[in-house]
C-alpha cells in the first residue's frame, strides 16, 4: 500500500488529482496540505509516508522551497512535482531542490499512477514536454559537474537505447514495451547507467550523458 500526500492550494486541482487516483486501490491519500509550510507541519506529526505530489506556486511557502527542506529532513520520501508550469526556471529549480519526478497536471490518471510507481522504484519521470525543455536547458547552461575533462564512459548497446528513451521522458513501463523487455530489466539497466555516470537525478544524468556525447 502506497501512502501519499497531496500538496495543492487549488480546490479544483486537488479534486481533479483525487479523482484521478480514486481508481487505484493500492494508493492511499493519507493527508492533504494547502501549502509548503502545512505539509512540513503534517510531516512533523507523522512522516510515515512514501511519496508526495507537490504543487509549485502556493501561498506561505512554495513547493520548491518545501521540497528542499523535505529532501534534507526526510530523504526517504519521494517527491513528484505536479504542476501547470513547464517554465525553464521552475524545472531547473525543482530538480536542484531534490524533486524526483516532474509532471504536468494535465497528465492522465494512468500516467500519474505509473509515475508514482516508477518514482518509488527509483526512477525519475518527466512529462515528454518537460524532458525536451530539460535537454534545452542542458544545452544552454553550465554543466552541473564542473569536471575539467569529461570521463570516458562506455555504455552497452542496450543501455544506450534505454538512455535515448529516458531523454524523451518516457516511463520505465513504456520503455520496456518499446524495447520488448521487462520493466524490471529496464530498471536494472537504468541503475547501471546512473552508477556509470555517477549521477543522482535525471537532470544530472542527462547533463553527464551529453558531456560524454552519449546522447
Amino acid at each position: 500500500m502506497t501512502k501519499l500526500i497531496i500538496v495543492e492550494d487549488s480546490v479544483f486541482a486537488l479534486q481533479a488529482i483525487e479523482e484521478k487516483l480514486a481508481n487505484f486501490s493500492d494508493v492511499v491519500i493519507s493527508n492533504i496540505a494547502r501549502n509548503g509550510q502545512e505539509v512540513l507541519e503534517v510531516l512533523e506529526q507523522n512522516h510515515s509516508v512514501d511519496i508526495i505530489l507537490m504543487d509549485i506556486e502556493m501561498p506561505v511557502m512554495n513547493g520548491i522551497e518545501a521540497t528542499r527542506i523535505i529532501r534534507k529532513k526526510y530523504p526517504q520520501i519521494k517527491i513528484v512535482m505536479i504542476t501547470v508550469y513547464d517554465d525553464d526556471n521552475y524545472i531547473f529549480d525543482a530538480i536542484k531542490a531534490g524533486a524526483d519526478s516532474y509532471i504536468l497536471k494535465e497528465t492522465k490518471a494512468e500516467k500519474i499512477y505509473e509515475t508514482i510507481n516508477d518514482t518509488l522504484n527509483g526512477g525519475a519521470v518527466m512529462s515528454p514536454s518537460i524532458a525536451v525543455k530539460t535537454l534545452q536547458l542542458l544545452k544552454n547552461t553550465p554543466h552541473i559537474a564542473n569536471a575539467a575533462t569529461p570521463q570516458t564512459i562506455e555504455l552497452s548497446k542496450r543501455e544506450t537505447e534505454i538512455l535515448e528513451q529516458i531523454s524523451t521522458g518516457l516511463t520505465n513501463k513504456i520503455i520496456a514495451e518499446r524495447l520488448f523487455i521487462s520493466p524490471f530489466t529496464v530498471k536494472r539497466h537504468i541503475e547501471n547507467i546512473y552508477q556509470k555516470l555517477q549521477a543522482h537525478n535525471r537532470i544530472e544524468l542527462l547533463d553527464k550523458a551529453r558531456q560524454n556525447k552519449l546522447i
